[in-house]
């Protein structure tokens, strides 16, 4: 077995651990990041997909560090591609011209600029980064963890990395059972939380959003794409949820925040919405003729949310079995696009729909990895609720304010339907904070989340889960540990001591995070 040691060790290199580890190694710290997949970036990469943001991301409401990766996004675009000349004078350049963000792009680009932005660290030594290794086990001491071990995908060889500071940047909060750390999944209870939302009776600790295979395609017309048929075709073309307005492989839908029926279309064209538009991450009409034979989109629909079962805190097998059969649906959609899938002309099928594998760098064209909506979550020594952030609970128009923030955030509470059949919860939700102590296990000494693990609710997570503010939470983080390393402290005296608490704010603010928002409306 290899023994490394750092400063800061940052488990999982996904949004959230990527900005963790650039906050520990700005600010001097060795740090060394692992990764399961190949590409660092996690929702942004390795999920594909594209940034969900808030109405104002433009002007204001992230982190410094955030702008720049987003601006080195657009920088990417105009040092490399065939731009057209209007494309290219836009400020605010949108390759995909997708509806669900103000910067729809494609995963590559995304990992090209988070290796630009880590890449001074890497090459002085400062940042190891090992993909393809997966977090086994951990040894702990009392309240603190001391190694955590990590298995090399590829050749099964073992690492033992030790560290003054852990942070759990995985997607599902992996280290979390492994440290013996006190987590939550699922759906609290309402007698536990008081959150109008929440369920009645008992908690149900295996009701979580469905997760999602993404994938990537373009249209070429007249040709013909058509992937082999999937295993599960047929039970996936048949399959209807009792919630649904219709089979789930259809045009029919939901309106999230009101539940009424919808029908959708691929593309536009008439009065109805159009899902290749909505995450569509390349606009061929954004480059130079020929340069894209066809606009590609990310599948990231209602049509491919796996709701069937979990992966989190269930056997091996059973865990397998969903991810499996999550691929399995997203390919049986593909197919019945290609295949079935009633057009506006009268015809069937749409055969010129592209599957690139290219693009999501996979063989089977999936992402490389799902979009997980839902993680384990830190028992925390102070837990947001739906009261604090939902505009229905909030007669003042304005969210609580914390005067330990570390960081903003905003977003609806957007939960998607639930392996317990449940249905979407969309509701308005106030512009935020990020109070330090839900970043603070209530026991744990030096084992930090640094993404969507953080104290939050199965409610509340619907708002904190999106890219900005998992990268926010990654970043103020990383600059916790690095700060409780300088200082001799432990996070929740940093939280406890007044001095310390504004000097690590003002620690933040240097670095370019805002603590508070200016005076804005409900989303």
């Amino acid at each position: 077995m290899q023994e490394f040691h750092a400063d800061i060790v940052v488990i999982g290199g996904g949004t959230g651990g990527c900005a963790a580890a650039l906050a520990a190694a700005k600010s001097g710290k060795t740090v060394i990041m692992t990764e399961e997949t190949d590409w660092i970036g996690g929702q942004l990469t390795s999920q594909a997909v594209p940034p969900d943001e808030h109405p104002w991301i433009e002007q204001f409401g992230c982190t410094r560090t955030y702008r720049q990766f987003r601006d080195g996004v657009r920088d990417y675009y105009r040092r490399h591609f065939p731009l057209t000349e209007e494309a290219r004078s836009r400020i605010n350049l949108n390759p995909g011209n997708g509806g669900v963000s103000r910067l729809c792009h494609e995963p590559r680009a995304a990992l090209a600029v988070l290796q630009e932005m880590l890449a001074p660290y890497i090459h002085s030594g400062r940042l190891q980064i090992l993909t393809r290794h997966r977090a086994e086990s951990a040894s702990v001491d009392g309240d603190d963890v001391r190694t955590v071990t990590v298995r090399s995908l590829l050749t099964g060889d073992l690492v033992e990395l030790s560290a003054a500071y852990f942070l759990d940047a995985t997607e599902c909060g992996d280290v979390l059972p492994l440290a013996g750390a006190e987590y939550v999944t699922g759906a609290e209870s309402k007698s536990q939380t008081g959150e109008p939302h929440a369920v009645e009776g008992d908690a149900l600790p295996q009701d979580m959003q469905g997760f999602t295979y993404c994938f990537a395609m373009d249209y070429i017309e007249g040709e013909d794409h058509t992937i082999e048929r999937p295993e599960r075709y047929d039970f996936w073309r048949q399959y209807k949820a009792d919630f649904w307005p219709d089979r789930l492989l259809s045009w029919s839908g939901v309106r999230p925040h009101t539940l009424e029926h919808v029908t959708y279309e691929l593309f536009e064209g008439t009065d109805k919405y159009s899902l290749f538009y909505y995450r569509r991450i390349i606009d061929s009409r954004n480059f130079e003729q020929g340069f894209y034979p066809g606009s590609i989109t990310l599948v990231n629909w209602p049509q491919n949310d796996y709701w069937l079962g979990s992966v989190i805190d269930v056997s091996d097998e059973e865990r397998e079995q969903n991810l499996w059969d999550a691929k399995q649906l997203s390919l049986s959609l593909l197919y019945w696009l290609q295949t079935e899938a009633p057009r506006p002309d009268g015809g069937f099928g749409y055969p010129g729909l592209r599957l690139r594998r290219d693009i999501t760098g996979t063989e089977d064209g999936l992402a490389m990895s799902p979009y997980m909506r839902e993680s384990r979550r830190i028992k925390a020594q102070f837990t947001i609720l739906e009261q604090h952030v939902s505009t229905a609970c909030r007669p003042d128009g304005k969210a609580e304010q914390f005067a330990d923030s570390v960081g903003i955030g905003c977003y609806r509470i957007d939960l998607h339907p639930s392996t317990g059949n449940r249905h979407y919860i969309d509701i308005s939700s106030l512009p935020f904070q990020i109070p330090l102590g839900s970043l603070i296990p209530v026991r744990m000494n030096n084992l930090l989340p640094a993404c969507k693990n953080l104290g939050v609710t199965h409610i509340t997570n619907g708002c904190y889960r999106l890219h900005p503010v998992e990268w926010n939470i990654g970043e103020a983080v990383g600059f916790l540990a690095s700060r409780c390393i300088d200082r001799e402290l432990l996070p929740r005296e940093v939280r406890s001591m007044e001095t310390e608490l504004r000097g690590f704010q003002n620690m933040l603010v240097s670095y370019g995070i805002e603590l508070a928002w200016p005076t804005i409306h409900s989303v």
